[in-house]
Formats: C-alpha cells, sequence, structure tokens
C-alpha cells in the first residue's frame, strides 16, 4: 500500500519495460520500492490499441527475435505466446513508378546497385564488430567514427545512386532518422548491439521474427498486476531535490521521498525535470544532444489480408512517398487482415505536418500501389506517432549525433550521487529495443543493491 509520509528505498520513475523490471528486482530483494507513471497507462513506448471488436494494433514496440532473451523469458512467464510474422510469398518493390514482386532476400535492383548495396552492408557489419558495446568512445579510431554521419559514410562507399536510396530506406526503418542525423559510431554501436544489420532488417532470423499474441502491451499489463499497490498514474515528475540522504520527487499526485531515485524515461525528457542540485554539466549537455526518432505507424484494417491471395507476404519498400515500408501485422489466425506502414526520419515530419485525412489519403495511396486497389477500403484505418506523445516525444529511441558518444558518452549511465539511470537507450545490448529496456531495469537494480542500502 501506498502510505503517506512514507521513506522508500527507491523511488523508479517510469513504468515502461525498464521501470517495470527495475521495480521487480528491487522487490525481490525486499526493497521498498514505488514507482511512478505520468500516463493513464504502463507501457511506455510499448501501447497495444484495442477496440471493442477484438481487432488490435500496436501503436509502439511490437516484435520479439533471436537473442532476445530476457524478452521471451517474461512472455514464457505470464502466459503469453508468439507466433512468426507472415512472411510466405513474394515481396514487392515500388520504384522509379513500377511495382516488382520478388522472392527472397535480395531486392531487383541492377546488379551494380545491388552488387554496391550488398558491400556497404557487409562493409558496415565488418566495421561494427571493432565496437566496444560497454564504452563506444574507447572503440579504435572512436573520434574519427563519431566525426562524419552515417549518411557520409553511405555517399563514400556507394557510388551508384539506386544502392544509396534503398540503404537509406533500410537505415531510416532501423533507426527511425535521417542518415544524416547520427554519426557512424552510433550505427556501428546500436547495429552490433542487436547483433548486425542482417538480424535489424530481417523478419527470419531478424528483430522481425515474431510478435505477441494479443499485443506486446500484454505482457507490461501482467507484470504490472504483479506489483499494483507500488504503482501511482497520471504522476508526472515534475521534480527531483536530492539533499543529504534523502530525495524528495515531486509530482502532479504529490511529493514522495526515498533513499535513491531511478530514472528511466527517456533522455530527452529528462529535460523537463527541474534537479536540485542541477545536473552535472556533462550530464544536461547529453541529455540536450540525444533527440528522438521520428516515425509514424500507419494501420489499415481490413476483412480478410486479400494480399495473401495474390501470393504475397506485405513487405513492401520504396524510397517514393510518405510511407516506405510496409509488413503483414495480421492476427495469427489471419481472421482479418492488417497492413501496418512506417513513416520515418524525415518523412516522418513532412507527415505531421498533414490534416488527419490527408495522412490517411497518403498512407492508403501508398498501400494501393503496393498492393492493389482493394487497399483503399479498410474497415479501419488509424495512424500514430510518440513524436505527439507528450511522454515520449519520439520513437524509437534517443539517437546519438556526431561527436556525442566520444565527449559525453560516460555520462549516459553514470549515476548522479543517489540518482540513476535506466531505459532502453542505456543498453549496450538491444538497445532501443524493448530487449534493451529489460535489461537496462536488471542492470539499474543490481546497480542500487550493490550501493550496500
Amino acid at each position: 500500500m501506498i502510505e503517506p509520509n512514507t521513506l522508500y528505498d527507491v523511488i523508479v520513475v517510469g513504468a515502461g519495460y525498464a521501470g517495470l523490471t527495475a521495480t521487480r528486482e528491487l522487490l525481490k530483494a525486499e526493497k521498498k520500492v514505488l514507482l511512478l507513471e505520468a500516463r493513464d497507462r504502463i507501457g511506455g513506448r510499448v501501447w497495444t490499441q484495442r477496440f471493442d471488436d477484438g481487432t488490435y494494433v500496436d501503436l509502439g514496440g511490437a516484435w520479439v527475435g533471436p537473442t532476445q532473451d530476457r524478452l521471451y523469458a517474461l512472455a514464457r512467464e505470464f502466459g503469453v505466446e508468439t507466433y512468426p510474422t507472415y512472411d510466405e510469398g513474394k515481396s514487392t518493390q515500388y520504384f522509379r513508378g513500377q511495382v516488382k514482386r520478388y522472392k527472397g532476400l535480395i531486392p531487383p535492383l541492377p546488379i551494380g546497385a545491388l552488387l554496391s548495396l550488398d558491400a556497404a552492408i557487409k562493409k558496415l557489419n565488418k566495421l561494427s564488430k571493432n565496437v566496444n558495446l560497454a564504452e563506444p568512445w574507447a572503440t579504435p579510431k572512436a573520434q574519427h567514427l563519431d566525426s562524419m554521419t552515417l549518411a557520409i559514410w553511405m555517399s563514400r562507399q556507394m557510388r551508384f545512386d539506386v544502392a544509396r536510396q534503398f540503404f537509406q530506406v533500410a537505415t531510416e526503418a532501423i533507426w527511425a532518422a535521417d542518415p544524416a542525423e547520427i554519426s557512424l559510431l552510433h550505427a556501428l554501436f546500436y547495429t552490433k548491439s542487436c547483433r548486425d544489420l542482417d538480424t535489424l532488417m530481417n523478419i527470419k532470423n531478424g528483430a522481425q521474427e515474431e510478435r505477441f499474441v494479443g499485443g506486446a502491451q500484454t505482457i507490461a499489463d501482467r507484470l504490472a498486476a504483479t506489483f499494483s499497490n507500488q504503482l501511482i498514474f497520471d504522476a508526472a515528475v515534475k521534480a527531483v531535490n536530492h539533499t543529504g540522504e534523502h530525495i524528495h520527487v515531486v509530482t502532479t499526485k504529490g511529493t514522495y521521498t526515498a533513499r535513491r531515485v531511478i530514472i528511466t524515461v527517456p533522455p530527452v525528457l529528462q529535460s523537463r525535470i527541474d534537479f536540485q542540485p542541477i545536473l552535472p554539466a556533462q550530464r544536461a549537455q547529453l541529455i540536450q544532444r540525444m533527440p528522438m526518432g521520428s516515425v509514424w505507424k500507419c494501420y489499415a484494417i481490413y476483412e480478410k489480408p486479400f494480399w495473401r491471395e495474390q501470393g504475397l507476404n506485405g513487405l513492401a519498400a520504396t524510397p517514393d512517398g510518405h510511407v516506405t515500408v510496409t509488413f503483414d501485422n495480421s492476427p495469427r489466425d489471419g481472421s482479418y487482415g492488417v497492413l501496418m506502414g512506417f513513416v520515418l526520419g524525415n518523412q516522418a515530419k513532412a507527415f505531421s505536418a498533414l490534416s488527419e485525412d490527408d495522412r490517411k489519403r497518403s498512407a492508403l495511396h501508398s498501400f494501393a500501389t503496393f498492393f492493389g486497389t482493394q487497399a483503399l477500403n479498410p474497415v479501419r484505418y488509424l495512424d500514430h506517432s510518440f513524436m505527439n506523445e507528450e511522454w515520449s516525444r519520439g520513437c524509437y529511441a534517443g539517437l546519438m549525433g556526431p561527436g556525442v558518444w566520444t565527449t559525453l558518452g560516460p555520462a549516459l549511465r553514470q549515476p548522479v550521487g543517489r540518482i540513476h539511470w535506466a531505459g532502453t537507450e542505456t543498453s549496450d545490448v538491444w538497445n532501443g529495443y524493448i530487449e534493451g529496456a529489460i535489461r537496462s531495469g536488471e542492470r539499474v537494480a543490481t546497480e542500487v543493491l550493490m550501493s550496500g542500502e
């Protein structure tokens, strides 16, 4: 029970997967813990929108794949089944006004562009193997790698414009950002953190291999239910006053006191909290330089997955228009059809300026271009961007531009007095993913417990 004037061992800020995991681990150690959440729901950047007719869509994180062991373990523990992302049949490419269908992983590009694209992927994978995941700033030639953007590296590696365009589609899908926004070092760190580019791009044996029956928030809901008495909703943190041995956390629901505090919200949101005393310069500068990715998810729900009847798997890619990548997000039994389209990076920023009707028109036009005119008449259409969410301000994760890792990187996980940091941005394995959030919660709980209090 939450009682007034209680001194907590730890207050955890943010009830996404990082905060939920940290809370659980600390409760196992018999610590007195309070979990504060600004929203009226748990899950953070994982949000399953459910409708009265039984349909549902994942507006945020949705997939799970090989080596995401912590997430798989939680799914098993709480009885949430997984199922393969639909990947049978041909994929679709739209380029220069032409729709082409193809099987396998190799898109139908001119041979020169295809070889250039393959060489760039292999080169990035090879470079990423040298990254020091625990301390990226200690990577060999770190300053050189951190001095340039991924876009500059791409322009030097691929002389074929077609290769660069499709490599950019892939990078935007991976980082939800234009490659000019992130440093090469960050791209390499992220790539190794998630195994390699092949894993990040692929469905089979990749990060998009499986989805959750009932949606990805289901696990978080069931986990949170095990300690609901330690959780307060609609409690946005306004200030953290770190004086002496105790920390006072001021929220919209009241003020709470603890010996230690764990902050799990994205770095960009940490700048909205009034820390007293103020954060050290390195920490303050870091959170100013970690903008969130830019992405919309566009969903069209149909009576059936009609594209499957055409021998198509629902996967499409194009460098043209707002929607540049699509997936079949239908439920396991295929009882209704769901197309999900990503609007990414600079396209997402432009998409945000459109009216709701114009966004729908643009997305459905793309779906129809890929899969035929049947796509123009869904039973339901909706789109969502965490850029419009007050307590996220973007997705998938915070990004590092040139020079950030090598000058401010050590501040990412370093505690400030009795304040500790978690969240998927702080994970060295599956950074940016649900798996990374879970691992960061485990790490920070261990960190707090080892403090001896």
